[in-house]
């Protein structure tokens, strides 16, 4: 049932009208891991305002073995890149920390992202951009991104679409189909997405669509995630001092 064609010409006019409200001369600025996400997201964003408006920021930490493909990405766009090594400011926060308090593994885990988000943002600022959030709507569903990491940004063109969705959207784009393919992982843990969510994409993605799984366990699973992650797609809550809270 989904048209691909129609999906994609619909979210480059939503891009286009994006911009136009918020930033008509404005650069859409977006961080490049090479995989599916980033590489569709830049993509929409080449058609929508053309190559000369997308600027993609490459952010290894220290060494990192797929890089080849977020160069391949920008190179096949066309896209004007920065690089922009983010160890030694992991590194450096780490260092700075108390001598008493020992970060907690997922601390150490989602540093990263943040930095990288906030390097974007900064680079954004400096080029007159605006941010690209590259999140889909499988990853969201079981709060597969970090707060205030990659599940930020100032527009998002993938939130309401399943990971099938983005890559059939991607082949629509031409775009390599290695990158299409690349086996999603944070590059942090050693770890695939699949391998610490404990069910495949495809699963998730029939689950969300048509509400059918087969296997119990991956259901329940599903389930729990989606629920406990829902706090990050919603708004901070605000208190409002004119509705009356006393316990009574």
């Amino acid at each position: 049932m989904f048209d691909v064609k129609k999906v994609t010409e619909n979210c480059v006019l939503w891009i286009r009208d994006f911009f136009e409200k918020n930033g008509k001369d404005c650069n859409a600025v977006l961080g490049i891991s090479g995989g599916k996400d980033s590489s569709v997201v830049a993509a929409l964003c080449v058609e929508a305002l053309g190559k000369d408006r997308v600027i993609g920021v490459l952010m290894p930490c220290g060494e990192q073995s797929d890089i080849d493909c977020s160069h391949q990405l920008v190179s096949h766009l066309g896209i004007k890149h920065y690089v922009v090594d983010i160890k030694a400011a992991v590194e450096g926060l780490k260092a700075a920390m108390p001598s008493d308090l020992s970060l907690s593994e997922q601390s150490i885990v989602n540093l990263p992202p943040r930095i990288r988000m906030s390097c974007v943002y900064a680079i954004s600022q400096s080029v007159n951009g605006r941010v690209a959030n590259t999140c889909n709507l499988s990853e969201d569903w079981v709060g597969y991104s970090t707060r205030y990491g990659d599940s930020v940004g100032d527009f998002s063109p993938l939130s309401k679409l399943t990971v099938d969705e983005v890559k059939q959207i991607g082949r629509y784009l031409k775009l390599p189909e290695n990158l299409i393919e690349k086996v999603p992982s944070d590059g942090l843990c050693g770890k695939t997405d699949e391998d610490k969510l404990g069910f495949k994409y495809s699963e998730l993605d029939r689950y969300i669509r048509t509400g059918e799984i087969e296997d119990k366990a991956k259901k329940e699973r599903i389930d729990y995630l989606h629920k406990i992650n829902l706090f990050k797609l919603q708004l901070m809550p605000v208190f409002d001092p004119n509705i009356d809270t006393a316990i009574k």
